[in-house]
């Protein structure tokens, strides 16, 4: 799973072959852990539709079939280590209705340092060419400072029965591998270990551990999602937590583990991005109740159709739970409720002078307004406007307006975004006139994800979709460009 920050290594990748003959989908992620006995190793999870996967007899008369997956990681062009293994499906009677997924887990000893993991995933039984694709993987432990594995979401755990390949700290997990959380997704549980507690603080010194749910455009903890776990130091401390995210409205977030010592300093944190989609959640406007505008600034905002605007302007940087006020609340035309909301937005991200920095918001805004506007949209409702206000001014920008193989298109670039680097966004439109551009594509975790994107952004695209013999061209669109144009080109320059 792409995680928000790319420190992190779980990994996320959706695994497809086009073709007429057969379709293999998978999902591979794999987090980081290291053993106080045999060091840092990289825990692999495979999960394969089976309905995906071609199936023949077997000598038991049996349906079954068969899938070899091979993982390189590299360093320098020097192959490190590597897992090479044939994985089978269960024998099944009937191939009309296949609804199970084939898992699979794996651990791999991987000493600390950066790696480029290559897969390679193929089925026995199909002559579409295997799939193959390319990832960087970090690894960081160090002996002489106290760390925290990769968090891993849970879907399932229980005590376990033996010592199993799937077992760690006397439970058998099963991954939840993704980080985005549907509606019918009512709670989330994560693991993670915490290493050289013992060595680093003193053998049984008292810590906290603290887990929490915090606004991506905020960076503030989301209320009543806030654990604190009490610890005595050891080689291996365990965190297994887990949050009713029923009430957890939609929205971006990341999950951070921070372990504290005694006086309360951060010594170690880990973070985590996710995603929740839960459209039944209603924003709760007793929550302002009791916030006094007295002599604010905004007491002074009295016309609701201007304070109304005013709102919404603020939406492209809004928490999950102000969008809800924005999309839910605005139409009531209620004064002092919209008075309110718009101090407690401006209060939570500058206490001290939250009318300046409402004021230097709203001058962002106005030229947002004044480039990106359309016929029919303001600014700061165009996906370009929104990036622009929600993650500031790109560090470069490339534009591709007049190219006759292509639809107008857009790249930003970002040096850095969070803990992020060199992300970018592919913004297009079908129609210049408009000045309309929509997001395509972006890097950024939470963002859309289109790997196809250069097949869209292609005026022909329609007949440019890969086939059976366009694996490579498929799995790397954006390493060389065979579109007749320089989609490719513009998106991969270093600047």
């Amino acid at each position: 799973m792409k995680k928000y920050f790319w420190t992190l290594l779980l990994l996320f990748l959706f695994v497809s072959t086009y073709g007429e003959k057969s379709t293999l989908r998978a999902y591979l992620s794999h987090a980081a852990f290291n053993s106080p006995q045999h060091g840092p190793y990289l825990e692999t999870y495979l999960s394969i539709l089976g309905k995906s996967v071609a199936y023949v007899k077997n000598e038991n008369g049996k349906f079954q079939g068969a899938v070899m997956v091979t993982m390189l990681f590299k360093q320098n062009d020097s192959i490190r280590t590597f897992t090479k293994y044939n994985l089978k499906t269960d024998e099944i009677s009937d191939t009309s209705h296949i609804d199970f997924i084939v898992f699979d887990q794996q651990r791999i000893p991987l000493p600390s340092g950066k790696y480029e993991l290559q897969l390679e995933i193929a089925d026995k039984n199909s002559t579409v060419p295997p799939f193959k694709a390319k990832d960087e993987v970090d690894i960081n432990f160090s002996n002489s400072a106290i760390g925290i594995s990769d968090i891993e979401m849970v879907e399932s755990y229980k005590a376990a029965a033996e010592n199993s390949a799937i077992a760690k700290s006397g439970y058998d997990f099963i991954p939840y591998q993704d980080y985005f959380f549907p509606e019918n997704k009512k709670k989330l549980t994560f693991y993670a270990e915490i290493y050289n507690s013992a060595a680093i603080l003193g053998n049984g010194v008292p810590f906290v551990v603290t887990s929490a749910l915090q606004s991506v455009e905020t960076g503030k903890p989301v209320e009543n999602f806030y654990r604190i776990k009490r610890e005595t130091s050891d080689q291996v401390n365990v965190l297994l937590s887990e949050f009713d995210i029923s009430e957890l409205p939609s929205g971006n977030y990341n999950l951070v583990i921070s372990v504290r010592d005694k006086e309360n300093k951060e010594v170690a944190s880990r973070t985590m991005f996710v995603q929740r989609s839960n459209p039944g959640v209603k924003f709760n406007t007793t929550t302002l109740q009791d916030i006094n505008i007295g002599n604010s600034f905004v007491s002074r905002i009295t016309n609701p159709d201007t304070l109304r605007e005013y709102i919404k302007m603020c939406f492209p940087i809004a928490s999950a739970s102000e969008k809800l006020f924005i999309n839910y609340n605005l139409a009531q035309n209620n004064l002092l409720t919209m008075q309110q909301f718009f101090y407690s937005f401006w209060r939570q991200r500058s206490e001290a002078d939250p009318e300046h920095s409402w004021l230097v918001y709203f001058n962002i805004v106005l030229g947002v307004n004044e480039e990106f506007s359309t016929m029919h949209k303001k600014g700061y409702e165009t996906d370009r406007g929104r990036v622009y206000l929600q993650y500031g001014p790109p560090n470069s920008r490339t534009a591709e307006t007049m190219n006759p193989d292509s639809f107008p298109y857009e790249i930003w670039q970002y040096y850095q975004i969070g803990n992020q680097w060199n992300q970018k966004f592919v913004f297009y439109t079908r129609d210049l006139a408009l000045n309309d551009y929509v997001v395509l594509h972006s890097t950024v975790t939470g963002e859309v994800k289109n790997i196809n994107w250069q097949y869209d952004v292609k005026r022909s695209a329609k007949n440019m979709r890969p086939r059976d013999t366009d694996n490579q061209l498929y799995t790397s669109p954006y390493e060389g460009d065979n579109f007749g144009e320089h989609s490719g080109e513009n998106f991969n320059v270093k600047k």
